[in-house]
């Protein structure tokens, strides 16, 4: 953290932050090992983040998440999502709810675990950069992630369907 306080960024507000996209020399766009990329308003910072499971802390109980989320747990939801509506922007295509709702549910299920699409390392990188700034118990982070899954999952109507992207995500953020 010292790293990103160092480079100005405005830690208070961690839904200000961003997890950019990183391509290879190819453009190729990189699945993101050990450092987390962060964006903020004074520019790009490498930081070495703990794996989730790691960084849960306390034992709060999550409420009821099936409506609009509580506000202090908005912030949470604003950094993944922004970094999903990113993510697509920067490669140029949605991805599919089905997807969406796929790689959500891998990150409550398996936090630290590995996925071949590029897109849950992000995930990943996100969550660890939250729970690096703000106390997140285990079921507080299973209960976000699980609502993301199922927001996808309400949002999908066909094999191939991008609502989640459109509804949501490019509405939120303008991706």
């Amino acid at each position: 953290m010292e790293k990103l306080q160092r480079a100005g960024l405005k830690l208070d507000q961690p839904e200000m932050l961003r997890v950019p996209v990183q391509r290879d020399e190819n453009k190729k766009v990189m699945t993101l090992r050990g450092e987390v990329p962060v964006m903020g308003n004074e520019g790009l910072v490498l930081a070495t983040l703990k794996p989730i499971s790691q960084l849960w802390t306390g034992s709060a109980v999550p409420p009821d998440l099936s409506r609009t989320p509580p506000p202090q747990y908005q912030p949470f939801f604003l950094l993944l999502e922004s970094t999903a509506a990113n993510y697509c922007a920067a490669t140029g295509r949605p991805e599919t709810d089905d997807e969406f709702e796929r790689l959500y549910r891998q990150l409550r299920r398996r936090p630290d675990g590995d996925d071949t699409h590029p897109l849950f390392s992000y995930l990943q990188g996100a969550a660890r950069l939250y729970m690096s700034l703000r106390d997140v118990s285990q079921a507080e982070f299973e209960a976000v992630a699980n609502r993301l899954s199922q927001s996808a999952k309400w949002h999908s109507s066909h094999v191939g369907s991008t609502n989640y992207y459109r509804e949501v995500l490019q509405g939120l953020f303008g991706a």
